[in-house]
């Protein structure tokens, strides 16, 4: 990976005032790749992968994801009195520090509970529960400073699979997508929660990605995406500053976007497939649009020119950026979640949970390990899988099913 990429993902850490450069205060990181910068960690697992430091076991139901700052772990889950909440754990440990409710519990033949994972914010905490409640907490203790509800405040729609989105902190706004007429996208202060701005001009109802923020020929930008369009959104005034068609509307769109030199690179399963388009002055220029990945939840990642993830035609793909071509792929794992660590993919397949260490790298498949999670829930719906995106900080891999949750050392 370029040392200018690094060097970006770090500042971008240091800017937002956290004490360790292997923190990770929302999902997919500090600037949303995906792509952990620390260094150190373990380039080939023991036969029986990573030591097991902790698992907890009262996480609760659902697939939400993990922040983790200043040794303290957030993610949500939903127990038996149909509420969803809000959860702090010792990173190191595993030992819970409290638990706060968020509101009534999503449910659906997937799965019930929240999907979506914390951002953190200096001593604060926002979130996103399925139907729509967003909470913002104290990180200290849990305490409720503001609440708001996407549907019921802010004219949004539930759709099937709930709201599944990982709210935005930037600056003074949290960034989230309620979709409707009311506006797709909407920015809330984030003291307050009081509304800043929404989309009027753009009216799509809310898929299932989170969104970008970019800094684009001088202007601060969020990109976000609809079951139909990709659209940058002005940072302080919500004005659609450029949209992009696509996916066609087959049934979800899920995967978050990646901006890299004013290119914007989006993925969709149900056959849809990528794209990846130029932002300019005038409107966005298709550079490729073909089925080479077809992602449907489990993430992209860039790594310097190539993409990395699992695509439903081909299984596990690496893809030049540029061209949209077929690098490499591989099936010697099935469908799953990608993960950026120290030069290695840390990828996790979602029916066994498999988890697998390999080479980030255009040269191809190269592993270094393999393990099954272990122990699994009894809790999982019929028709779920183990979806919640692996996670490395600090020195610890962490993996979640369902009310299960672990720490992996996988520090070297």
């Amino acid at each position: 990976m370029k040392a200018l990429s690094v060097t970006l993902s770090l500042s971008v850490l240091l800017a937002a005032g956290f004490t360790q450069a292997g923190d990770w205060p929302g999902f997919r990181g500090a600037d949303r790749t995906d792509v952990q910068t620390e260094t150190g960690l373990l380039k080939e697992w023991p036969e029986d992968g990573p030591k097991k430091a902790w698992m907890f076991e009262e996480g609760g139901l659902g697939y939400a994801g993990f922040s983790i700052v200043k040794g303290v772990l957030y993610t949500m889950g939903a127990n038996d009195d149909f509420e969803e909440f809000l959860l702090a754990l010792d990173a190191k440990t595993g030992e819970e520090k409290w638990r706060q409710p968020i509101g009534a519990r999503y449910t659906n033949r997937w799965g019930d509970g929240p999907r979506g994972t914390p951002a953190v914010d200096g001593d604060r905490v926002y979130t996103l529960g399925a139907r729509g409640d967003l909470i913002c907490v104290s990180a200290n203790d849990g305490k409720e400073l503001w609440k708001t509800n996407l549907v019921e405040d802010h004219g949004g729609k539930l759709q099937n699979w709930g709201y599944t989105e990982s709210v935005l902190v930037d600056g003074d706004r949290v960034i989230c997508t309620p979709g409707g007429e009311q506006g797709t996208v909407l920015a809330l202060n984030k003291m307050t929660g009081k509304k800043l701005w929404q989309t009027t001009e753009w009216t799509d109802v809310a898929q299932y990605s989170s969104p970008l923020v970019v800094d684009h020929q001088g202007v601060r930008q969020y990109i976000q995406r609809s079951m139909t369009n990709v659209a940058g959104i002005a940072a302080d005034t919500g004005k659609i500053l450029w949209k992009q068609p696509f996916a066609q509307g087959k049934v979800a769109v899920i995967p978050t976007p990646i901006y890299s030199n004013g290119k914007v690179y989006v993925s969709a399963g149900y056959g849809v497939g990528c794209m990846m388009f130029e932002i300019g002055a005038n409107n966005p220029k298709v550079i490729y649009e073909n089925t080479n990945m077809v992602n449907h939840h489990g993430g992209v990642i860039l790594v310097g020119k190539h993409l990395y993830g699992y695509s439903d035609k081909g299984g596990w793909t690496c893809q030049d950026f540029e061209t949209g071509e077929v690098v490499w792929q591989e099936k010697k794992l099935g469908k799953g979640a990608v993960h950026f660590a120290d030069g290695k993919l840390y990828l996790l397949e979602e029916t066994s949970g498999k988890v697998v260490l390999i080479d980030a790298s255009p040269d191809g498949w190269k592993e270094h390990g393999r393990f099954t999670l272990e122990p699994q829930t009894e809790q999982r719906a019929k028709d779920g899988r183990i979806w919640t995106h692996p996670v490395v900080s600090n020195g610890m891999l962490y993996l979640r099913d369902q009310e299960l949750i672990f720490g992996f050392d996988v520090k070297g």
